[in-house]
């Protein structure tokens, strides 16, 4: 078993002012450090970049103005993060991210740290205090005399690179290491800082240019062997994570050629069809009871795990989510395999998943017929039938939700952290990849009533995010997505509470606790922004809403008043929370 990549090319050799170089670009005048790194970014495939501006870093700003990445102004950073996060998993191209001094440095950070423990590719471009005001109580100073030096402008837990640009002679370094990490497998978060003064000066060395080829992790074909005897020796399931949404199409082939069980976790979903036979269910939070049942009754002798780091929300260390003889563990992050269950057998397999899957299938024949796939138990959806008073309850809104907009169109669907969450892992149904964005990693309140803005520019195209209402509150980005007319649509779970938190709070026998909000009239703050949207009162207005809400042109938000005593499945996550301690029996 091995890792092989491919080096990515960076010439530098070529001069800014060599004829050569004229005959392509004709500048009038040398390239300032801000409109070189920006030509950098460009050469990197970048076209969007998403950011609030500020004076310190008003040179690169108005040097994204001149080239031909789109920028898009943010009401907060965070909420630019966030979208830039989507907006790379709607494109597969890096998106940057831009931030003034200080303030807007670390409001960009919770976003910033969602990209990376997503996996997604985002450079940060901030300005610092330029040398000869560092110390003297400049005007939002970033320097070591005010921040934190370690971990934001170094490489570590949030950034996998990250340095301050003290002087151009450095720019064939940093678009080296910037364009080795957007070509690696995988996830690459970095952040470049550059000075006030730094940004405006004159380039005195070459214009990097940056030729890209993707790394692939690839495996020994010792490696697949050892593979195929495990899994030839007894019946085997394939979970399927995030990390496989690239090999969908390989993994149905050898789920049907092998006859092999198949189940997703949460963020998995539609990678493998929800409505094959083959298909038991979703693991972990708002998962199916069917997958425990399989567990019990047909317990497989091996389980191939496909890109999923198996944490918490996907298998909450589950001991009945452990097979009879161990994990196959293929991740292209080799800290992966073994972590979630340190004690069980574990084959680790550090490759690309769709490459390992290729491989795998040559070892194994079609096999006619499905009479070597076994009877399942399947997770059943109960029939609701809208009622004609009271609120609205979630599983009548998630069903509606399947018809009009799952069904019916091509948009992406994202569901926030909360009761939203789990509901609508729970109940919608996918059977195409990519359809669907949770974060059951970093899970930050927040990233999908900003995300969403993202996911519909960079799709081209609907995105609509399932959200609560204290989401909606804390961080949304309505007002961007009508000044650029994107046509995102929030559905917004409105039953004036953080319920998640109550309800959790209940189980875990915790009382006398107020997780009540002063219910928003989430329709009245849209209009008041310049978007369209509706208020859902009642089950029989649903259909006509999201309709309505799919029709529109640009921003749209619908608002469902929501019954708030209906609870949501999320009795796993309270125990397992109970089983850390945090309980009140």
């Amino acid at each position: 078993m091995d890792a092989k990549s491919e080096h990515i090319k960076v010439n530098s050799s070529q001069k800014l002012n060599s004829t050569e170089q004229q005959s392509h670009s004709k500048p009038s005048k040398p390239f300032s450090v801000a409109e070189a790194v920006v030509k950098i970014l460009e050469g990197m495939g970048v076209q969007y970049a998403f950011g609030v501006s500020g004076g310190a870093i008003a040179p690169v700003w108005a040097a994204l103005h001149q080239s031909p990445i789109q920028v898009l102004h943010f009401r907060h950073e965070a909420g630019a993060a966030f979208a830039a996060t989507e907006a790379y998993f709607a494109s597969d191209r890096p998106v940057v991210v831009f931030a003034t001094t200080g303030p807007g440095i670390t409001n960009a950070l919770t976003g910033l740290l969602a990209a990376r423990w997503e996996g997604a590719k985002v450079i940060f471009v901030s300005a610092s205090t330029s040398a000869p005001q560092r110390g003297r109580w400049a005007c939002q100073e970033t320097s070591t005399y005010t921040m934190p030096n370690a971990g934001i402008f170094t490489s570590g837990e949030i950034f996998h690179y990250a340095t301050t640009l003290e002087s151009s002679d450095e720019l064939p370094e940093v678009a080296r290491r910037l364009a080795l990490g957007v070509g690696q497998p995988g996830g690459f978060v970095a952040h470049i800082s550059i000075p006030t003064n730094i940004q405006t000066s004159s380039l005195k060395t070459s214009l990097p240019l940056v030729n890209l080829s993707r790394g692939v992790a690839t495996v020994t074909e010792e490696a697949i062997a050892e593979c195929v005897q495990l899994l030839s020796e007894g019946p085997f399931a394939i979970w399927v994570g995030f990390g496989a949404r690239g090999a969908a199409k390989e993994i149905r082939q050898l789920a049907e050629k092998t006859g092999a069980t198949v189940m997703c976790s949460p963020q998995g979903k539609g990678i493998f069809p929800e409505d094959h036979p083959q298909f038991v269910g979703v693991t972990g939070f708002g998962g199916h009871e069917s997958v425990f049942r399989y567990m019990q009754e047909k317990r497989p002798w091996h389980i191939l795990v496909l890109g999923t780091r198996l944490g918490e929300l996907t298998s909450f260390w589950n001991l009945e989510m452990i097979p009879r003889w161990g994990f196959l563990h293929v991740d292209i992050d080799s800290k992966v395999p073994g972590t979630a269950y340190p004690s069980v057998k574990t084959l680790a397999i550090h490759s690309d998943v769709r490459v390992f899957v290729k491989a795998l299938l040559k070892y194994f024949p079609e096999y006619p017929g499905t009479s070597k796939v076994p009877l399942l138990p399947i997770s059943k959806r109960d029939v609701i039938y809208p009622r004609a008073g009271g609120k609205v309850r979630p599983d009548v809104l998630m069903n509606m939700i399947q018809r009009v907009i799952v069904e019916q169109s091509n948009a992406v669907v994202m569901a926030e952290v909360g009761n939203s969450l789990v509901w609508a892992i729970h109940l919608l149904r996918f059977a195409k990849p990519c359809r669907f964005r949770i974060s059951t990693g970093f899970g930050s309140m927040g990233h999908f009533v900003t995300g969403v803005v993202g996911a519909a520019l960079a799709g081209n195209g609907k995105a609509v995010a399932i959200v609560g209402d204290g989401a909606m509150l804390m961080n949304s980005e309505v007002n961007t997505a009508v000044k650029y007319q994107i046509p995102a649509v929030w559905i917004v779970l409105n039953d004036a509470r953080y319920n998640m938190c109550e309800q959790g709070m209940t189980y875990l026998g915790f009382n006398d606790v107020d997780a009540t909000i002063p219910q928003a009239d989430f329709v009245k703050i849209a209009q008041g922004m310049g978007s369209d949207g509706i208020r859902v009162q009642s089950e029989y207005e649903i259909q006509a809403a999201l309709e309505k809400a799919m029709a529109a042109t640009g921003p749209f938000v619908v608002d469902v008043v929501i019954d708030p005593t209906e609870i949501a499945p999320t009795q796993s996550r309270n125990q397992s929370l109970i089983s850390q301690g945090a309980t009140n029996y």
